[in-house]
């Protein structure tokens, strides 16, 4: 009972705090404050780089606080008001939970140089279904939609090594070691001695990242500059 009652005053607690914090934000705004925080969520690091300079060149007086978090807590963080916003995939479908669809981008597979099949531009994805996969871990959320992928072509893949790297993963394909689903924009940073990119031709394989917040918690200023500067940003990326 005394562990019910500790959580209750926790969530109170919790709860008092973020409304402090909003009601900070608001005077913030009232007195027209030019120096702003955005706390900033992500699961996709990599694609985050480019699009957080461009921000800070226009807007070099904010303070990004970049918190990588897994797949599978996105939702907990922005309930629990430690972040504004988290660039995620696949877009949460939830009660209070907005989310604005960022790109849809491309998943192609990397295969090594002595791979059957490198000398192809595309395959169907069931041509791949006896090799090893070298997959992220578990609590990614990708890992699950290349799983769903596999099973859609009929099969199970088999994961023989998983890890939470990408350059890992780069590197164990090109060892001869596996396939491995690689998103359109790993591709762009590993361009130089890179797998063998091939595209999946069936079934298609995309995934869409999208922008999402609290529907009813206080957005400042800054942090709506930020949510209109990001949906401009990738509609031209």
């Amino acid at each position: 009972m005394d562990n019910i009652f500790e959580k209750l005053y926790l969530r109170r607690v919790e709860r008092i705090f973020t409304e402090l914090e909003e009601a900070n934000s608001e005077l913030n705004d009232m007195i027209g404050l030019e120096n702003g925080v955005v706390h900033l969520g992500t699961t996709t690091t990599r694609l985050l780089p480019n699009f957080i300079s461009a921000f800070l060149t226009q807007y070099p007086h904010v303070n990004i606080r970049l918190l990588q978090v897994p797949s599978k807590g996105v939702q907990h963080h922005l309930e629990n008001g430690e972040i504004d916003f988290c660039i995620f995939s696949p877009p949460l479908h939830q009660p209070g939970i907005c989310c604005n669809p960022l790109l849809t981008e491309d998943i192609y597979l990397a295969v090594p140089a002595k791979h059957p099949f490198a000398n192809r531009d595309q395959i169907d994805l069931s041509d791949v279904a006896n090799d090893k996969f070298i997959s992220l871990t578990a609590d990614y959320v990708f890992r699950d939609l290349t799983i769903e992928f596999c099973n859609r072509s009929g099969f199970t893949p088999n994961i023989a090594f998983e890890c939470n790297d990408a350059e890992v993963i780069f590197d164990m394909v090109k060892l001869g070691l596996g396939t491995a689903f690689i998103p359109a924009h790993w591709w762009k940073e590993n361009n130089i001695n890179s797998p063998v990119k091939l595209k999946i031709k069936e079934p298609v394989c995309q995934r869409v990242i999208g922008l999402t917040w609290v529907e009813t918690r206080y957005l400042s200023t800054v942090a709506k500059t930020f949510r209109t500067f990001a949906t401009d940003y990738f509609d031209s990326w």
